[in-house]
Parts: structure tokens; sequence; C-alpha cells
């Protein structure tokens, strides 16, 4: 399965407060996961990409007949895709199970001890820089406005409104899959036999340029390098696997 998939879940962001010192925020919609899951399925389009482009080249390379080719390639596409969808679908199950259970955890706490759940909660904010006076008046505000999603947001950076959703995680990733095989699957299968290798070659490297800039800008980093690092890594597999085919071919093997 595709390995470059992420979390969904993150640290909430912290601004400053007009004291100065930081404090937990309330992540605005749940950006945050939304971005995460936007880069999780430009990455699933990525392994789309080079793994079902780096099978096609192999089978290109032992023979150029279409059919096998396209078949390969087909399958490369849906057991690929299947695999992402399961591999995000346990991974997300395991987080919304985790945190599913720290809200648990942390609602029974509240419940039979209000008191000292204020007091921890004032005392985590003086430890990042409120004064006494000011932490206990935060942690008094946020319990009143809503208890549990001010402890568990502040304790464990979880949004109430924001627990991973681990069907969503995996069509995503399965759909983000299938997007990325058929840009190698159309480059191998429409030009001429002659040309059909280094067509998906040139193909492959600039889609993965793209979405190497693309992950590296959603994140942050430098979408040139981040471009770079992912054009240099496809073409090895490319290469690798187009090599393999035509020793494979040439002796005989398929």
């Amino acid at each position: 399965m595709g390995s470059l998939a992420i979390g969904r879940s993150g640290p909430a962001a912290a601004g400053p407060t007009s004291s100065g010192p930081e404090r937990p925020a309330r992540r605005a919609g749940g950006i945050e996961q939304r971005l995460n899951a936007l880069r999780a399925g430009v990455l699933g389009a990525n392994d789309g990409i080079v793994s079902v482009a780096a099978v096609v080249v192999g089978v290109a390379g032992a023979t150029t007949q279409t059919g096998p080719i396209a078949t390969a390639g087909l399958a490369a596409a849906l057991g690929g895709a299947v695999s992402m969808a399961l591999g995000e679908y346990v991974s997300v199950s395991s987080q919304r199970d985790s945190e599913r259970h720290l809200i648990a955890v942390r609602k029974q706490a509240l419940r039979e001890d209000p008191e000292g759940q204020v007091r921890e909660l004032a005392a985590m904010y003086e430890a990042r820089g409120l004064s006494p006076a000011t932490a206990r008046q935060v942690a008094d505000e946020e319990t009143r406005t809503g208890a549990l999603a001010a402890h568990v947001r502040a304790r464990h950076h979880i949004d109430l409104d924001d627990v991973a959703s681990p069907w969503h995680a995996a069509f995503a990733s399965f759909g983000s899959f299938v997007l990325g095989a058929l840009l190698p699957l159309v480059a191998i299968l429409l030009p001429p036999a002659h040309v059909r290798v280094p067509v998906t070659f040139v193909a492959t490297l600039v889609a993965l340029a793209l979405t190497g800039a693309i992950a590296a800008g959603i994140g942050g980093g430098s979408r040139r390098h981040a471009a770079l690092r992912v054009v240099l890594g496809g073409a090895l597999a490319l290469a690798v696997t187009y090599a393999a085919g035509v020793l494979l071919g040439v002796s005989g093997v398929v």
C-alpha cells in the first residue's frame, strides 16, 4: 500500500493572547484536518502515478503487445487503490478509536471531579506563560462555554467536531490513487508502440513534479526540492522496472 499517505490529525494551532503568552486556539472549521486530507490525497495520486507507471513500463520493456500491458496496468491500478483504501481505513480507524477513548476518559473525569479538572487546565495555561489569575480565568471561561470541548482540545489537541472518519479517508485514498493511475495508463496505451515508453516516462515525471510541488506547497516546504526528490525517485523506479522488463523479454522468460 502507498506509504506516502499521511495522518489526519495534528496539534491545534496556537496563537498569542492579549497578554502575550500562547494558549490553545480553536481550529476554524477543522481547516488543519482538511489540509492534511488534501495533502494525503495529492500523495495518494502520486503513489498511483509512480506505481502504475513502473508496472506498465516494466511490462512494455518485455513485450510490445498492448493486451498484457493494459491488463497489468489495470490490475496495478485497482489493486493499489484497494490497498491504499484499506491501509487508510485501518490507520484512521485506530486514530479515531484513540480519540474517542481520550474523549470518554476526559468526560468521566469532568463528571467525577469538575473542579479538579479546571485546576489542572489552569495549571496547564500557567505553565505556558499565563499568570495564575489569568490562567484560572481562561480555564473557567472555557469550561463554562464547553467543558468537554475545551479540555480535550487543550489536553489532547482534539476537536470534537473534527474527529477523523475512516470511511472518508478510505474513499479519498481510493479515488486519488485511481486518478493518479489513469495518467500512466493513458500515456502507455494511446501512443504508437515505438514511442509509448518515452511518452510514459515524460508524462509520469512531469506529473510527479506537479504532485510533489503541490504537496510541498500545502505543507509549506520547498516546492523545487520536493519536485526534484519525487522526480528523481520516480525516474529511478521507471528505469529499474523497464530494465527488468527488457531483461526478462530478451532472456525469453516472458
